[in-house]
């Protein structure tokens, strides 16, 4: 009886509080990495980001582009593609940049100044996420900062910018 008592019980719980307090503990750490670093990798790996610019540019009607698929706006499309929803060669380019230039995500902005980058940064759940992210803008934006470290917006909505050079940017939502 013991025996079940723990197997059936006991571990599970256990299990369910261990798992809880991973949660709570990745949840409540917020570790950004540094700007300096990032604007190393921009410099690095610089082909890369300009290549993935020209190809967000000229995808017009791309949003987004991950390892879980692609967002696409005419027509909508939200997932996985395959070569009728967009060309897998180039979506498996896209992802091979991705991963040199250490981004996660690839977005691209709407309208004839849109901007183009990579989210190389992510932090949060559900709703409350937070990112920090690489782009390029034709367009010098409105709410530049000094530096990311350190920086943390007084409003939910808001995005930060950070001139790096030119016209690349490094953004923030935190």
């Amino acid at each position: 009886m013991k025996r079940v008592i723990v197997v059936f019980i006991l571990l599970p719980l256990f299990l369910i509080f261990g798992g809880t307090c991973v949660f709570i503990w990745n949840m409540t750490k917020l570790d950004p990495p540094k700007e300096a670093l990032l604007i190393k990798n921009l410099n690095e790996h610089r082909a890369d980001f300009e290549t993935l610019r020209d190809m967000l540019l000229a995808d017009t009607n791309l949003s987004r582009v991950a390892e879980w698929g692609i967002d696409r706006s005419k027509p909508f499309f939200l997932g996985y593609p395959t070569e009728q929803d967009f060309p897998l060669e180039r979506f498996h380019k896209y992802l091979a940049l991705l991963k040199e230039a250490g981004g996660k995500v690839a977005v691209r902005g709407e309208g004839p100044h849109a901007y183009a980058g990579n989210i190389v940064w992510g932090w949060g759940f559900a709703g409350n996420t937070h990112h920090i992210g690489i782009c390029w803008m034709d367009e010098t934006p409105t709410n530049l900062i000094s530096t990311l470290d350190g920086y943390r917006s007084h409003s939910e909505d808001s995005v930060a910018y950070r001139h790096i050079d030119s016209d690349w940017y490094l953004w923030t939502d935190l």
